[in-house]
This record gives C-alpha cells, structure tokens and sequence, in this order.
C-alpha cells in the first residue's frame, strides 16, 4: 500500500491548507465561543469542491478519492473542527450514501446540489433512547400510497438547523426488527418536520446540532433510499466512511494542537532557557509527534481500502479509535505545556481539548469501534 501523495493529492493539502489559514482560523474561536455556523465559510468551500471531495464531477463533487477527503477534513480540522465536522457530515454521512444506494433520478435532483455546496444535508439515525444501539429505532414510516408518513424524533443531529436535506431513519416493519429500517430523503420544505432545541455543547459548538421532529411528515416513496428495509445496512455501511471522515477531524485537531505546543515550547523560557529544552516538554513533544503520525497513517489506509472497493470496517475503526483517543489524549498534554496559559481561550488548546472528546463519542463510541474490531479480528481466525 502506497501511502505516498499524488500530486493532485499534495496540490489539495496545500489548497486546503492555505484555505484554512487565510479563512477557517481568523473566525474559529469566535464561531466557537458564539456557536455560530460559519454559513459564509461553508459557502467558500463548497466554491473549491470541498462539500463533495469525492463526489463524480458529474453529480456536482470534485470527482478524488476517499483519501481527499480525509486530506481535506484533516487540514480543516487542523485550524477549526466545528468547519471540519460540518464538511464531514455532508461529504461522508450524507453525499455518500446517495452515490452508493440512490438511483439516477435522486442523485440528479438531490446529491448534485449537496455534492455541490448549493444545499447542506445532515444525517439523522440517533434518537434519545438509540444511540449506539441503532436498531432500536422507534420513528416510524407508515407507507400511504405513494408517500410514507413519518412521526418520531432523532437528537443530536449535526447540522440540522443548517440542513436542506435530511438523511431519516425509520422503521416501517417493527416485526422486522433492524430489517425493518427504510432510510428517506426529507426536505427541510416538507410540512410536518421542524427542528427542535440546539443542544449545548462542550465542544464542536459553531457545528450546531440539535433534534428533529416529525409530526405526521409526508415524503414521497421517490424519496426512498434503497429498498424497504435496507436502512440499518445502509446506515452501518455510511458509518464505515464516516469513521474515516471523525479519524480525519481527530487527526487534525490533535496536529493543531501539537504545533501549537511546539511553538509555545520554543518561545517559553523558565529557568533560564526555552521549555523545549526540557526532558519532560521534549518526551511529550515526541510522543505526540510520534502518535499523531500513526493516527494519521491509520487513516489514510483506511481511505485507501475503501477507495480499493474492498470491505474496510476494520480498518475503518481502527482509524477511528486510534486517532480519536490520540486527540484527546495529546491535546491535553498541549494544554499542560501551556500550563496556566493552556486554561485561558486566549490560546487555541483549550478549545481543541474540548472539541477532542466528541471524536470519542461520534459516529460510534470507542467502545463500539473496539467491538467492530474484536469482531472482525475474530471472524479472520475461523
């Protein structure tokens, strides 16, 4: 596996990069400290192709790889991971899934304005009493006719105050059990759906999340993704990439972090001389640099197996996990070389601490993503 740049590839991480230089950092702790979307920011990105990195130009995206992708949210992460996780949501949870499952018609009149950047999608499967257990869904579709009629509610969903389109979960055979999930293409436009409270957050917070409703919510079957019944396979099979989108993010932030640290280490002086020069500050530096790397190379072989066509759950989780618990992991030990200086939002390490923990939590817990593994690893040895 060749883990080497293309050309294309290192032009996009420079593009990318200079991007979030000159516009994403500027504005990233006043987005965070407000928790305002950076409507005007997405709205750049999607004019450089980054809202559908690995879309075919043909249906609106930027036709790359998988591994462009995660190049992209990595670099967007790296100065502000609200931005990064928007831009993963709508590459990985909500543009993918309507390449792989949708038909000629919905990816004309629907992926094309996402992959685009023209509309923003968001993906809806948790709901307060199914989180990690996703098939325990109770929002339902009952079909009438040429349309499902959809009542329920979903919780902590990314970009729903800011979402044209919304990627629904719900059951229409309960008997079925998670055979009897159907996943819909819901309008922001269509009656009977709102969106509830914006949650809160510690962290992540210009990613605005919040709940959806759905009060007897007409879709037209049209807008059915799949067959009935595909949903849960749909679901699992879209959160695969979106793991390597959140190990793109972690990556990104805990790279921020450390070069925050590296140059804070260098132009702190105590006892007479630079911090860096200090074993401690030096064996955490290392550390960081060291693991920060791996992460990062778990990643990309992720996005390369999945680009391969290949079956990549596992090597998706690994990425995942890894790199999300690196991030926590060493933007904690940035905020310890800060040390007093680390606490204040004056200096960007606090907030990447705070938006480390959600890549934890996402999209799978660690704990999930270490049951994908365990499963899969054992499945090799039968």
């Amino acid at each position: 596996m060749d883990f080497d740049l293309s050309e294309e590839e290192q032009m996009l991480r420079q593009m990318v990069r200079e991007f979030s230089e000159n516009e994403v950092r500027p504005i990233a702790a006043a987005i965070d400290r407000d928790g305002v979307f950076p409507a005007e920011n997405i709205a750049k990105a999607a004019a450089l192709g980054l809202t559908g990195v690995s879309v075919p130009e043909q249906y609106g995206g930027a036709g790359l790889s998988s591994l462009a992708t995660a190049i992209t949210i990595e670099e967007i992460s790296r100065c502000c991971a609200s931005t990064g996780v928007i831009l993963s949501v709508n590459n990985s949870l909500v543009c993918d899934p309507i390449l792989k499952f949708g038909n000629e018609e919905q990816k004309q009149r629907i992926l094309k304005p996402l992959a685009s950047g023209e509309k923003l999608g968001c993906f809806a499967l948790t709901e307060p009493q199914a989180g990690s257990d996703a098939s325990s869904l109770r929002t339902t579709a009952v079909r009438d006719g040429d349309d499902y009629i959809i009542n329920g509610q979903k919780v902590w969903i990314t970009n729903a105050p800011n979402a044209d389109w919304s990627v629904v979960y719900c059951v229409t055979h309960p008997e079925k059990k998670h055979h009897g999930i159907t996943a819909l293409l819901v309008s922001k436009e269509f009656s009977g759906f709102w969106v509830g409270k914006h949650e809160e957050k510690m962290g992540i917070r210009a990613a605005v999340s919040a709940g959806l409703h759905f009060d007897n919510c007409r879709v037209p079957v049209a807008n059915r993704l799949g067959n009935e019944g595909d949903g849960f396979k749909i679901a699992m099979a879209t959160l695969d990439g979106g793991r390597i989108g959140i190990a793109a993010q972690a990556v990104g932030i805990a790279q921020g972090a450390f070069e925050a640290a590296l140059q804070y280490s260098k132009q702190r002086t105590a006892f007479g001389g630079p911090i860096s020069s200090f074993q401690a500050i030096q064996s955490m530096l290392s550390d960081m640099a060291t693991e920060i790397d791996a992460a990062r190379l778990l990643t990309y072989r992720a996005a390369l197996t999945k680009d391969s066509g290949v079956r990549f759950s596992k090597e998706a989780a690994m990425a995942k996990l890894f790199a999300a618990e690196t991030a926590m992991k060493h933007t904690i030990k940035a905020v310890q070389i800060h040390g007093g200086y680390g606490y204040s939002k004056e200096f960007p390490v606090e907030r990447a601490m705070r938006d480390a923990k959600i890549t934890e939590l996402y999209e799978g817990t660690s704990e999930i993503q270490r049951l994908v593994i365990a499963h899969a690893v054992l499945a090799e040895q039968r």
